[in-house]
């Protein structure tokens, strides 16, 4: 049997989708050596420099909702496409600032005009497939992202080499190619509106996913004031689910790294290769295995994420050796391959008919409050009650995490489906 055999019925402007994000991924050059440049070109003292990574954070938080409210509005393509020529523009803007507070505006404005494509993709592929389609889906969105981080980055290192003047001009052109991917491509209006069809999902279908806990009926459930992603109760344990798996998941670029050379003394290439097995993993089997899981319950595949989470960084307490820290990471890989497609497909299902876009954007701003968040909070715990303080933290914090997981689509949800 093809593993791969779910991408099969997804619809061309999935896969059109996915090769506009693996060209603007295959360029991300700019952030990730954006306090080198600062620092190396520019001169700017290090401590300044990761303050524009901060900036770009808050800008991202505050994107989110409204680029997801902007979604629902003017539709997914528009914002999409603006969002991307406009970013590739302002990437060749950036060379001209010197002064250190016009840097931190335009990294502000940089962070406006790149996160606001998440939103819009996310919806745009909820409303593009149905809904036993959408792990397979989100599963094959990421692995363009993972494919185009793979080279981006390390064409980025070689282009360091010779100038940083490089990355600007190569990353602001991927941008703006992508747009040009998006513009180009012939768009069915009537399939990105099938989803604001109250009557779009087939009942066969429906039926099964009510069995699996699905909650595909359940916008329709509740009452309209209820329908508002910042008002639905459903929405927001959702999210308290999710933001104790994320705190931990955001270890691996902040206290991952302290923890493997200074804690273990080990070199600095072996935290590369943590990034090599993490990808690796994902491109060979995320969309098999979401293909394997299409049909499991939400409350199934989400709790499972969120316990692979715990395990694999709560192990990190008890490593010493690579071969260790490797399973380790093999296991928490599991926990993100299972965890972020489920629960984009989730909050996918939650959101009522022409309010996907506000729910994405809501769901996206949980990460960058993570992102805010939980290097902090980690750094500090590594600090003061050292490795098994902090990996002991992690496994506790993914742990309920699962917990609260578990609790998806129980009662109220089988009244609730049984109502619609």
């Amino acid at each position: 049997m093809n593993p791969w055999r779910g991408l099969k019925g997804l619809p061309r402007e999935v896969w059109l989708l996915s090769a506009a994000t693996l060209v603007n991924r295959a360029g991300t050059m700019v952030l990730p050596f954006l306090v080198l440049y600062l620092t190396r070109t520019l001169g700017i003292t290090p401590a300044h420099a990761a303050l524009s990574l901060t900036v770009y954070g808050i800008a991202a938080l505050i994107t989110m909702p409204i680029a997801g409210r902007l979604t629902d509005v003017v539709g997914p393509i528009a914002v999409i496409k603006t969002s991307l020529f406009l970013s590739g523009v302002l990437l060749f803007l950036f060379l001209l600032a010197h002064s250190f507070p016009t840097i931190l505006a335009i990294t502000f404005l940089f962070a406006i005009l790149n996160e606001s494509v998440r939103p819009p993709s996310l919806s745009m592929i909820s409303d593009l497939v149905r809904p036993p389609q959408r792990k397979a889906a989100f599963a094959l969105s990421r692995l363009a992202v993972n494919l185009g981080m793979s080279v981006g980055p390390a064409i980025g290192g070689v282009l360091a080499l010779f100038s940083f003047r490089w990355l600007f001009f190569v990353d602001g052109a991927t941008s703006i190619l992508a747009g040009v991917v998006i513009t180009m491509a012939r768009w069915d209006s009537a399939r990105l509106n099938l989803s604001h069809d109250p009557d779009w999902a087939d009942p066969e279908e429906l039926g099964r996913e009510i069995e699996a806990d699905s909650v595909v009926p359940l916008a329709a459930a509740h009452p309209a004031h209820h329908l508002r992603a910042f008002r639905n109760p459903r929405m927001l344990y959702f999210l308290a689910a999710m933001i104790p798996a994320q705190l931990v998941f955001f270890q691996l670029t902040s206290s991952l790294p302290l923890f493997l050379v200074r804690n273990l003394r080990l070199p600095e290439s072996l935290y590369g290769t943590v990034f090599t097995l993490n990808t690796l993993l994902i491109v060979a089997l995320e969309v098999p295995l979401n293909t394997a899981m299409a049909h499991w319950s939400h409350r199934r595949t989400l709790t499972l994420g969120a316990l692979l989470y715990a395990i694999g960084f709560g192990a990190f307490a008890f490593v010493a050796r690579p071969a260790q820290i490797f399973a380790a990471v093999v296991i928490w890989t599991f926990g993100e391959m299972i965890l972020l497609p489920g629960s984009s497909a989730y909050a996918a299902e939650i959101a009522p008919p022409g309010r996907r876009g506000e729910y994405m954007g809501l769901y996206t701003m949980s990460f960058s409050i993570a992102f805010s968040l939980g290097p902090i909070l980690g750094a500090e715990l590594l600090q003061r009650w050292g490795p098994h303080g902090l990996w002991g933290t992690a496994f506790v914090s993914g742990c309920i995490s699962a917990l609260m997981m578990s609790r998806i689509g129980t009662k109220d949800t089988n009244r609730e489906a049984a109502a619609a």
